[in-house]
C-alpha cells in the first residue's frame, strides 16, 4: 500500500484528514501530514519531510500531496523525488485525497492518475436548479 503524505499549511492538512475519516468512517492507514512552519528554512523542511517519508513507506513507495505547486514547500520536496517511488501532485483538494485513497493498492503510475482526475474532476461548477412554479416556467 502506498503511503501518502499531506504537504499543507497545517490547519489545511488537518481539516482534509478529519474531512477524509468522515467521508470514508474511518482515519486511513498511512496517511499522515507534513505541516508547513512558514519561519523553519526549506533544509530544515526537507529534513522533516525525508524523516516522514521513511516513516510512512514501508516498500510500496509514497505520495505527497501538496497544496501548490513551486512554493518553499514543494520545492523542497522536489529534491527528495524518486521517479516511481517517492511522488509528488499539487492542486490538493478533498476529491483528490478521496479518490487516491479509494485506489492506491493499483501502483504508483495509476495512482498518479487518479490524483490528477480525482482533483481536476472534483472541481465543479454548480448550474442553478430550475424550479418550475404553477403557471410559469
Amino acid at each position: 500500500m502506498i503511503g501518502i503524505i499531506l504537504l499543507a499549511q497545517e490547519d489545511m492538512g488537518r481539516g482534509l484528514l478529519n474531512a477524509v475519516e468522515h467521508v470514508l468512517g474511518k482515519r486511513p492507514e498511512r496517511l499522515d501530514i507534513q505541516p508547513i512552519d512558514y519561519h523553519q528554512p526549506q533544509e530544515a523542511l526537507a529534513q522533516a519531510l525525508s524523516e516522514r517519508i521513511r516513516m510512512i513507506d514501508q516498500g510500496d513507495g509514497a505520495l505527497i500531496l501538496a497544496d501548490i505547486y513551486g512554493s518553499s514547500h514543494t520545492n523542497a520536496a522536489c529534491r527528495l523525488l524518486v521517479p516511481g517511488h517517492v511522488e509528488l501532485v499539487s492542486g490538493l483538494n478533498l476529491p483528490m485525497l478521496v479518490r487516491v485513497l479509494n485506489y492506491r493498492e493499483l501502483g504508483m503510475d495509476a495512482l498518479l492518475r487518479k490524483a490528477q482526475t480525482g482533483g481536476a474532476e472534483g472541481i465543479v461548477r454548480a448550474i442553478p436548479a430550475v424550479r418550475v412554479t404553477k403557471g410559469k416556467q
